[in-house]
């Protein structure tokens, strides 16, 4: 274990729980990270919040790692099962959510922890949001029409005109982040490249009272051995069944954020004829590697973290110890 945070001892520590710091949980995929959520959660009077913009969705269960029934009734846990599939969340929305969960649990001498891998809403969190123009359902719903006559490379090539520096780092079928940018230039007439570069920020009031503790693999290839065990394991415990169900529904389609995550996208991409199963399964491998790598990526420019070896044997004892520098005079519940 190393570490860049100088954690409090306990002869340090002699506040009441409403001043000790949120433990944050973070890690890439298939870091481990369930079983020592679940061991802190145990071990104090902790109540879990999921940043995972996946686990949101009801009936996205196997492809999303979710916690089983049984492990959500050891401990409580919020943001999981939120959501319909066919609905959207932000990271504006998660920050709102996780802010008000934080004072609740809060509010009940209790402590919160949050665990997960969506890194977007770790710094939705504890660094603000672009001040930047809400959505335009309307306008939206024209862009929408137009890509399904012009085609999303179209779209791309015109927002190139308007904001050649967002243009140049999005893929010209990437849907979503290109109605985006193409929504912000029409409703603000600015680039959202020059918003963002100015935007004020709204950072956490009290930033410093995040312990972030990032479970990071010690070996890159073990990573990956883990993540294709896992997706195989999903893939018995029927994840192609849970798509085929998703499918089935007339009001979702590829296009939505719940259909585009991982493990998901290519198995509705079998079910549409569009790759064999075993093609699939080796997409689905490697975008899960993409996003452990991007994960990994993000956390290592993250100075203020707490590192556990994710591959260690003793890897919950080691978190629980971690967590025990900074809540001593907490006891169990």
């Amino acid at each position: 274990m190393s570490s860049s945070l100088s954690l409090p001892r306990s002869s340090d520590v002699s506040s009441p729980a409403a001043t000790l710091p949120v433990i944050c949980l973070a890690g890439p995929t298939a870091a481990g990270k369930s079983a020592s959520t679940l061991a802190l959660a145990e071990r104090w009077p902790m109540e879990i919040i999921n940043v995972d913009s996946a686990t949101i969705y009801r009936g996205m269960d196997i492809g999303t790692a979710k916690p089983s029934r049984e492990e959500q009734a050891r401990v409580p846990q919020h943001l999981l099962d939120i959501l319909d599939p066919a609905q959207s969340y932000s990271a504006a929305e998660f920050r709102a959510d996780a802010l008000r969960l934080i004072d609740d649990i809060r509010a009940r001498g209790r402590i919160p922890l949050l665990a997960g891998g969506t890194m977007m809403y770790y710094k939705a969190l504890r660094d603000g949001l672009d001040d930047l123009p809400q959505a335009d359902p309307a306008l939206r719903a024209e862009l929408e029409a137009r890509a399904a006559v012009e085609g999303w490379p179209a779209l791309h090539a015109e927002l190139a005109g308007l904001d050649p520096v967002t243009a140049a780092r999005l893929a010209p079928n990437d849907s979503q982040r290109i109605q985006r940018a193409l929504e912000i230039c029409r409703l603000t007439g600015q680039p959202m490249s020059a918003l963002l570069q100015r935007a004020s920020r709204k950072p956490d009031d009290d930033a410093n009272r995040y312990l972030t503790i990032s479970l990071e693999p010690s070996e890159r290839s073990a990573l990956h051995a883990r993540i294709e065990q896992r997706f195989d394991a999903m893939l018995a415990n029927g994840l192609l069944d849970e798509v085929r169900t998703l499918r089935q529904r007339p009001d979702l389609h590829p296009g939505l954020p719940s259909v585009r995550c991982v493990g998901y996208r290519q198995m509705w991409s079998h079910l549409d004829g569009e790759v064999d199963l075993p093609t699939a399964r080796e997409q689905g491998i490697a975008a899960t590697r993409q996003l452990a790598k991007r994960q990994i990526t993000w956390l290592r420019a993250q100075p203020d973290r707490v590192i556990v070896d994710c591959l260690a044997p003793d890897v919950v004892a080691q978190t629980i110890d971690v967590v025990a520098m900074a809540l001593a005079p907490v006891g169990k519940s």
